[in-house]
């Protein structure tokens, strides 16, 4: 993967957790913070950390953001300040702009000014958790919409040694196992007559509801 310029606006728990993530995955992170004592923990864990007014459109400027290849709103509980710096990027001609939202009207303000992708991180993390704590063999769950998921179970005992034609979860439940992480490598599109092995990891797109049956049939 090459290697992208990320700027973080916002050196919250969040900002500031998303932009070591970004930094361990190879990625160069300017993060930005009015706060002094933020910026100062920051800067030996960033490619840069500033002390700046990101509402300040001449700021932004002489930081180069335009130039970046992805800038991240990720203002703590400010939603004015989080709106007003998301406009200010844009209109600088920012590539991708993506935005924290406190709640659904603050994100329908951000998607109505151009933001390109909003994120809800309390709300997508309180449905992670809820679906773990109710499916025990649910490693990950992400919303690719409002209707489809896709989702990483953990293959049951009863399951071991049986071959994906005896699953037949497309006719059965109409998801699609679309990938098997095995001790022996990550299997992408896999066949009929591939094997389950108790402990391998399924890869399942559907609907939500698709994927709750398809869970639901094999829970132990």
């Amino acid at each position: 993967m090459d290697s992208q310029q990320f700027a973080v606006i916002g050196l919250g728990r969040f900002g500031s957790s998303l932009a070591e993530e970004l930094m361990k995955l190879g990625h160069q992170v300017l993060g930005i913070d009015r706060d002094e004592e933020v910026v100062d923990e920051m800067s030996e864990k960033l490619t840069h950390a500033v002390v700046a007014d990101a509402t300040d459109e001449e700021v932004l400027r002489s930081l180069g953001i335009r130039n970046f290849d992805c800038v991240i709103v990720a203002i703590g509980d400010d939603i004015q300040t989080s709106i007003l710096v998301s406009i200010q990027v844009k209109e600088l001609g920012v590539h991708k702009v993506v935005g924290k939202a406190l709640s659904d009207l603050h994100g329908r303000v951000l998607e109505r000014i151009g933001v390109d992708r909003v994120i809800y991180p309390e709300r997508d993390m309180g449905i992670r958790v809820a679906h773990h704590l109710v499916s025990p063999n649910l490693l990950d769950y992400i919303e690719l919409s409002k209707e489809y998921t896709i989702a990483e179970l953990r293959v049951p005992s009863c399951l071991d040694g049986k071959e994906l034609r005896e699953l037949d979860p497309r006719a059965r439940f109409g998801c699609s196992i679309v990938a098997l992480n095995k001790a022996s490598g990550m299997i992408i599109a896999p066949t009929a007559d591939d094997k389950l092995a108790e402990k391998d990891i399924m890869v399942l797109i559907g609907t939500n509801r698709q994927i709750e049956r398809f869970e639901e049939e094999y829970r132990v």
